[in-house]
């Protein structure tokens, strides 16, 4: 062998295993080998020699507890995945060849089993994902249950999915879907809780959608409804004064109807309010008889006013009561809504939760020998009230 022989071959020989420091274009499947230049949490960049400059997840390079299998210095070898923008290569592990991710890929294809991926970017109508040191497409509606409008919050999260498509060949064409995922997953909670679900169960779940009805409640694979009136003791006008999409809440179960519905084979009526301390339990001590009240006109009627005394407490101005002394025809004469007043309170009936006002002090001055009977909690029958009672009574029963 001439010198000329010697040389060639030991050129050869520097550049098989120098495959990194040539300036030959490395390609998707190449093996190469540099040193790593530097770390950070997501990414490892390794110098490849030249001009050529490599970056790698630094997941694929983690040990089962989390630890990073090199250091800064350290030589790799890894397999080209891809080529970047900027012109850096997109490099995976040595497990992740070619062949042997396609291998691998095929057969998660084909049983169906979730892979980990990485997003790595959004494009027209989906996300890109890095499978196994393979680029993938999850589409925008598979990318979660919920409708989301920027994908961008997933961009760097490590995700599972399950492969829909699979196409082999020298470049992979892989669709993913995390939706099937997330449903599975979902489908198993549902299964759980229904076989401990029960009315007066109390759970915790989050809130998912809020409609002028109600709110819609995720309990963990199952959705019930919290319907307006239950929400507080309270008159709550939407249910966005007291809730928020995504706010974790204790509910608890009402009532579950059975459906035909198969994907939805029960309807779960909840509440908030269940759970909450009536205020009518001390409305007798709170609000006696002949005792003077502050409260806020909520609404008026042709028959009275209706006064909120405290949350979840209102009580009604006849509209005989309102002119001390003066005919009054309609309540809108003297008061309007959101106006604070001052009233005497005529007669409490806890039973039909219903508390008479006054603006008449004589009159209230009247009912004072109550104010005992009120205290013990036992509160008067309305036949006491004479023909105020039998009239009111009739005024509520039309209105309400």
């Amino acid at each position: 062998m001439n010198d000329s022989n010697d040389f060639a071959a030991l050129l050869a020989e520097f550049d098989q295993t120098h495959q990194g420091t040539t300036d030959k274009a490395a390609k998707p499947g190449d093996q190469v080998k540099g040193r790593v230049v530097a770390i950070t949490e997501e990414q490892v960049f390794i110098d490849l020699g030249g001009k050529a400059e490599g970056v790698m997840d630094a997941a694929s390079l983690r040990d089962a507890e989390g630890q990073l299998s090199v250091a800064v210095g350290d030589e790799v070898t890894a397999t080209v995945a891809g080529v970047e923008e900027d012109g850096s290569l997109r490099l995976g592990n040595q497990q992740s060849r070619h062949l042997h991710g396609a291998a691998e890929l095929e057969q998660a294809y084909r049983q169906q089993v979730p892979v980990q991926g990485r997003v790595t970017g959004v494009i027209k109508g989906g996300a890109e994902v890095q499978v196994a040191g393979q680029r993938a497409f999850c589409p925008a509606s598979q990318m979660d249950i919920r409708f989301v409008e920027d994908l961008n919050e997933f961009v760097g999260q490590h995700l599972d999915f399950r492969i829909t498509k699979f196409e082999g060949g020298r470049h992979l064409n892989l669709v993913v879907s995390r939706r099937l995922v997330l449903e599975e997953e979902q489908r198993a909670r549902a299964e759980a809780l229904r076989a401990n679900l029960k009315e007066g169960a109390v759970l915790t779940g989050t809130v998912t959608s809020l409609q002028d009805y109600g709110a819609f409640v995720d309990l963990g694979g199952l959705e019930g409804m919290i319907h307006i009136s239950e929400l507080a003791f309270h008159r709550v006008k939407h249910p966005s004064e007291m809730l928020s999409v995504g706010q974790p809440l204790e509910v608890s179960v009402l009532r579950i109807d059975k459906t035909d519905n198969p994907k939805r084979p029960e309807k779960i009526a909840l509440s908030i309010r269940a759970l909450a301390r009536d205020p009518w339990a001390e409305a007798a001590q709170k609000f006696p008889v002949g005792a003077r009240v502050q409260g806020q006109v909520t609404r008026l009627q042709p028959f009275g006013a209706f006064v909120e005394l405290a949350p979840g407490i209102e009580g009604l101005i006849h509209v005989s009561e309102l002119g001390t002394g003066k005919r009054i025809t309609h309540p809108q004469e003297v008061l309007s809504p959101g106006q604070a007043l001052e009233a005497s309170v005529l007669a409490v009936d806890l039973d039909k939760r219903r508390i008479s006002l006054t603006l008449d002090e004589a009159k209230a001055a009247e009912a004072k020998p109550d104010l005992a009977a009120y205290a013990a909690g036992t509160p008067p029958t309305e036949s006491g009230m004479g023909s105020f009672g039998a009239l009111l009574k009739q005024s509520l029963d039309k209105g309400r």
